[in-house]
């Protein structure tokens, strides 16, 4: 890989959806770079296309034209199947409710993403208790998800997104339902995930507080951006 080329390159990538017989333009011809190691905070009005430029960074959805290149490779022209090969060596993800599995324990959950991968057993096992240990829940690897608050299950739900070692965090509203105290402690972890160990996170948030825990921050609005630096 070419230590200068963008993690992430866009290219006058296009969205619009069909929706009651009338086409919706998310955005036109957006362009943006994003550097390995970047913390990038996304924000903007309800309807700008934070999501939506979040699932196309994952390659969930793709663009009604434009590129979409990671390491210097499109991926928006991907199959599906090379599509789910990709996320699996590359990107965690990380919402805001969670979404863990109820029926298991907080360690089987965070195992969810190497069960189709070769790793074996062992490997596994040691895995998910290095996640659980690097997110501070480690003395919780048998709870349940209902035995757990809400910023416990969301350190679980990080420990999944880092099990399989991936390069980006891909981050939709992470603190959005939790109080500020808790949430402080996610977007604290998140910086120790991106400092520390290299992580590249981009975040989309309403939150003006969580965005300061960014280096960068990125207005999306009327399908531009605004680009702020963090002091």
């Amino acid at each position: 890989m070419n230590t200068n080329m963008p993690l992430y390159e866009l290219r006058d990538l296009s969205k619009s959806y069909w929706r009651g017989g009338e086409s919706i333009h998310i955005f036109d011809n957006l362009n943006m770079s994003i550097e390995n190691g970047d913390f990038i905070a996304i924000m903007g009005p309800s309807g700008s296309g934070k999501t939506t430029l979040l699932n196309q960074l994952g390659g969930i959805d793709k663009p009604s034209t434009g590129e979409v290149l990671f390491e210097g490779q499109r991926i928006d022209n991907l199959s599906q199947g090379q599509l789910a090969k990709w996320r699996a060596a590359n990107i965690g993800f990380i919402f805001q409710f969670y979404n863990l599995m109820p029926t298991l324990t907080a360690a089987q959950n965070v195992e969810l993403p190497l069960l189709l991968s070769p790793v074996k057993k062992s490997e596994r096992r040691e895995r998910i208790a290095t996640a659980l240990d690097i997110v501070g829940i480690g003395d919780r690897a048998h709870h349940r998800p209902r035995q757990l608050s809400g910023g416990q299950q969301q350190r679980v739900a990080i420990a999944r997104a880092i099990v399989a070692d991936p390069k980006v965090l891909l981050c939709d509203e992470p603190t959005g339902d939790l109080d500020r105290t808790s949430a402080d402690e996610i977007l604290k972890m998140l910086q120790v995930l991106n400092q520390e160990m290299g992580k590249t996170i981009i975040m989309v948030t309403h939150d003006p507080e969580a965005a300061k825990y960014a280096k960068t921050e990125l207005f999306l609005d009327k399908g531009e951006f605004i680009r702020r630096e963090r002091k």
